[in-house]
């Protein structure tokens, strides 16, 4: 039996909304047919990762209705498990509110909070999102109202800072503040490369010649601390200290071939909805005989407080603290040791 389908309008089902997150990487689809409302939360190529039961639209049934499934049909709620076992009209305006971070999204109905499929949501191990008229925890839906004061804050925070990052001179007041703290550990700027085109998240390469007794040219992300990085939670216990990092590599060579290693990674935890963090590696995403620092080497391992390295600490942003992982380039060898 399959819970939830892929979102694909088949079967009878229309679209009645499909908007994607600010970094495309996921999209929100809702469907409905005359009888039920469901909410799924996509990957590019349709991959369902969250999907919530919304509404009914007519009586709910005892128990969960197979024939409807099994045609691909949104799911009716059974009645025990919804606040309207009578059903409700079609739902009114539908939103979407991103989390910062890209991998969750809230609903609204109007301007009342419906539905919120968070990033853990996943379906293969039986967590739908939370749903406002859902009752308990069913495998359609969970209860919203229980689970309102974890997810409040979420909210409210992901409102306030899509609000900051849509205002005019955001994003260069705090490239202004990055740069000012880079300053200060590193020494003078130099060249200075945007690693991002025309997609979100905003992310520029500083380059910081070498100074005083630094004798090797630093480079370093600027706009990766700017959002925190998707999926933090569910590896770590306490994400605030993890979920926002700046990349630094340090090179005697041509920096113009270090800061590569930046551009590939760079947008990276917000396009492919994961995280990075010290003792990560990241395998070179082409031929090994293109890797910038030489053909010896596969990718790279990510340090945090890399010793013989500047100390980059003393910046904060959004109230958390932000971490700076420094890139060494390793084997193919060192890369299958590290997995």
């Amino acid at each position: 039996m399959a819970i939830f389908r892929s979102a694909s309008g088949e079967g009878g089902a229309e679209v009645v909304l499909a908007v994607g997150n600010p970094y495309g990487s996921r999209t929100l689809v809702v469907e409905r047919d005359e009888d039920a409302s469901v909410a799924y939360l996509c990957s590019p190529d349709g991959t369902v990762h969250g999907a919530v039961w919304l509404a009914n639209h007519r009586p709910a049934p005892a128990v969960v209705d197979l024939a409807r499934l099994n045609s691909g049909l949104p799911p009716l709620m059974p009645r025990p498990y919804t606040l309207d076992p009578a059903g409700r009209r079609p739902l009114g305006q539908l939103t979407a509110l991103w989390f910062e971070e890209g991998d969750g999204v809230a609903i609204y109905e109007d301007d009342d909070l419906l539905a919120v499929i968070p990033g853990w949501a996943d379906m293969s191990r039986g967590m739908p999102g939370y749903a406002r008229d859902a009752v308990g925890e069913s495998p359609f839906a969970w209860a919203l109202s229980e689970a309102l004061e974890g997810l409040e804050p979420r909210i409210a925070n992901a409102r306030s800072y899509w609000r900051w990052r849509h205002s005019e001179g955001s994003w260069p007041s705090f490239q202004q503040f990055v740069m000012g703290h880079l300053d200060r550990v590193l020494g003078p700027a130099g060249r200075y490369w945007d690693a991002s085109g025309e997609r979100l998240p905003t992310v520029g390469i500083t380059e910081r010649p070498p100074h005083g007794k630094r004798d090797f040219a630093v480079l370093s992300t600027v706009g990766m601390s700017c959002q925190r990085m998707p999926t933090v939670e569910q590896w770590i216990d306490k994400p605030g200290a993890y979920a926002r990092i700046e990349l630094a590599v340090a090179t005697r060579e041509d920096p113009r071939d270090a800061a590569l290693l930046l551009v590939w990674l760079a947008q990276y935890p917000w396009h492919s909805v994961t995280w990075l963090g010290h003792g990560h590696t990241a395998k070179w995403y082409h031929e090994p005989a293109t890797f910038p620092l030489g053909p010896q080497y596969s990718g790279v391992l990510m340090t945090a407080d890399a010793p013989h390295m500047p100390d980059m600490s003393g910046f904060a942003f959004g109230g958390e603290a932000v971490r700076w992982l420094w890139l060494t380039p390793v084997t193919h060898d060192a890369l299958e040791a590290h997995r």
